[in-house]
């Protein structure tokens, strides 16, 4: 049985809390529209699936219908513009990062959100020194739940895929990993929405908070 060595996260959902901006961003578009505001928590549960489910939710509308892009691209603009206001690390995220900095295992990132947004973010959380690998949604031609983001990661981190876990909050984060021969890891803090079903995933493990990823790592030892 390979040892870990790489520990991958998807963005939002699981590495960061992204949700109350990209929520601000949302409301902040239907503001401008002159349309009524959404709650939080309706919100929450669409934002790891990105801009367009966040216009469908917002606005009711289908990506082929009129106004819908220039909707989208309005929402990411009010959105990069306010990238790190509310964001943070998930409790317990950056304890994590240090403890697996410190047993030698390195870590990355596998996101489907676009490069333009994803580094000024990781900037903002001093994170992009620390990544191995930072894989957006644009790096390559194919995006989650494609394998091929996950298996040019393990390119980068000079690990093969059976060497590496990769951590996240939707089916696509799964199916993607499982996909490219990674052990997976449903995170089940992040943005779990009321019609997912993640115990049929097929994923090796649901975690409750980042320290389940260093728990289910101490306990494959063992069992190896």
């Amino acid at each position: 049985m390979s040892p870990i060595k790489t520990v991958l996260f998807d963005l939002d959902g699981t590495l960061a809390d992204t949700a109350p901006d990209l929520a601000y961003a949302l409301n902040e578009v239907l503001r401008e529209q002159g349309r009524p505001t959404l709650p939080f928590d309706t919100i929450r549960p669409v934002v790891s699936h990105g801009g367009m489910a966040l216009i469908r939710l917002g606005f009711g509308m289908e990506p082929d219908e009129p106004g819908f892009e220039d909707l989208r691209q309005r929402l990411l603009a009010v959105y990069r513009d306010n990238i790190a206001r509310e964001t943070r690390l998930f409790t317990g995220m950056s304890e994590l990062l240090d403890a697996i900095e410190g047993q030698g295992m390195k870590w990355g990132v596998v996101t489907n959100k676009p490069s333009w947004l994803t580094e000024p973010l990781l900037e903002q959380l001093d994170l992009v020194q620390r990544a191995a690998c930072i894989v957006s949604g644009d790096t390559l031609a194919e995006r989650k739940p494609h394998p091929a983001p996950l298996l040019h990661a393990c390119e980068l981190t000079g690990s093969t895929a059976p060497e590496c876990v990769y951590v996240g909050d939707a089916q696509r984060d799964i199916e993607a990993g499982s996909e490219a021969g990674m052990h997976t890891l449903v995170a089940l803090f992040g943005y779990i929405g009321e019609d997912d079903d993640p115990d049929t995933w097929r994923a090796d493990a649901m975690i409750e908070s980042p320290a389940g990823i260093l728990d289910w790592i101490a306990a494959r030892k063992q069992d190896g």
